[in-house]
């Protein structure tokens, strides 16, 4: 009797216990072993990141692109629509997201996240972005749910790729290619950004933050903004503040010269002048050989000579300013007082670079030749 009766509670906690394990889900590989999968690259200040299920050829070369993966929209035979593209992977539907809005091929999207569908065709592939990003393939594709199709070239490639995969390629500042690779195709797109004014917007936020609290931040935007000749006149009030007292630049050589800076891309070039006369003497002795040479990128030798020996008559005894000061007579075409200078400047330099680049210039001037 005792038997009988731990034989039917192990039964009934067998039943219950059924009831409970049948409702888990274990994390298990994906089915069909396929490969989960995710990439992500910044385009810009865009992030573009793709999830997305990975299947393989395993053996079926030949007969992926219109047969496994069919030509247009076909009937799945499951879910509620008749006409379904391609997931554009294996099973959860592939997603696209993009922290701010991108131009597709050219054509607008906004920034968010995307389920992601291919109606392959050997001569031209129609990508589709939908607003769906949650459902289970296309099985329940819907079109009214598109928010972008744009149409682009398969491409034949000369490997074999096992396992599908996105890659990003191409890549500029402001644009990549996405491209789906499997097999021997190719389906590529470009994501273009709106990189300078993304830019300019994410200065103007953290500007405002903490990260505007010190006058190297203000003078990091301005400087940025006459790299890319964009947004000048926004970037002049940046560097009133790098330069001002509330910010602690007043006595930055280097906050003052960047204000010159923009000054002389608006064109205001006496104004720039006059502030770096005045920002001269708050500058290092390094500060002040860079400035001297950028002069003599720009063709200004005669003002690259001034500050040349300006700094000179401050560090006479200086590796820099010695050689400086043979960059400046170089400039001016008198290569023999150049290399007095250069000359001079060898037994000061502190390390062997310095010396065979002194080295090298006093060979060149010793040759005629200039040697900026």
């Amino acid at each position: 009797m005792k038997q009988i009766l731990a034989a039917g509670i192990l039964l009934a906690c067998l039943l219950l216990g059924s009831t409970e394990f049948s409702s888990a889900q274990l994390t298990v590989l994906p089915s069909g072993g396929n490969k989960k999968a995710s990439v992500s690259e910044r385009i810009g200040l865009t992030d573009v990141t793709i999830h997305y299920d990975r299947p393989g050829v395993k053996g079926r070369e030949g007969q992926i692109w219109g047969k496994l993966v069919p030509v247009g929209y076909t009937d799945q035979g499951f879910g509620n629509t008749k006409q379904a593209p391609w997931r554009a992977g294996a099973n959860e539907n592939t997603t696209i997201e993009f922290s701010h809005d991108v131009k597709i091929e050219g054509q607008a999207i906004a920034a968010g996240k995307y389920g992601f569908f291919v109606a392959y065709d050997p001569q031209e592939c129609t990508l589709i972005f939908s607003k769906n990003n949650s459902s289970w393939g296309s099985f329940y594709y819907d079109p009214r749910e598109d928010m972008l199709q744009v149409k682009v070239k398969p491409i034949a490639m000369d490997r074999s790729v096992e396992w599908l995969k996105y890659e990003f390629l191409n890549q500029t500042e402001n644009a990549a290619t996405v491209a789906l690779e499997w097999e021997r195709l190719m389906i590529p797109f470009r994501v273009e950004v709106d990189y300078l004014n993304e830019q300019i917007e994410s200065f103007r936020r953290e500007l405002r933050s903490d990260k505007g609290f010190t006058w190297e931040a203000w003078a990091q935007a301005a400087q940025w903004c006459v790299q890319k000749n964009t947004n000048l006149q926004e970037a002049l009030l940046w560097s009133d503040s790098a330069t001002s007292v509330n910010f602690g630049g007043d006595q930055s050589f280097q906050a003052w010269s960047m204000k010159a800076q923009v000054l002389d891309k608006l064109g205001r070039n006496a104004e720039a002048a006059d502030i770096m006369k005045k920002a001269l003497p708050l500058g290092s002795s390094f500060e002040l050989h860079q400035y001297a040479r950028q002069l003599l990128e720009q063709k200004k030798s005669k003002e690259a000579f001034e500050v040349f020996k300006t700094n000179f008559d401050k560090h006479p005894a200086e590796f820099t300013t010695n050689m400086g000061m043979a960059r400046a007579y170089s400039a001016l075409g008198n290569y023999k007082k150049a290399l007095e200078f250069a000359q001079k400047a060898l037994p000061m330099a502190k390390d062997d670079l310095n010396k065979n680049n002194a080295a090298k210039l006093i060979k060149m001037l010793q040759e005629g030749k200039d040697i900026n």
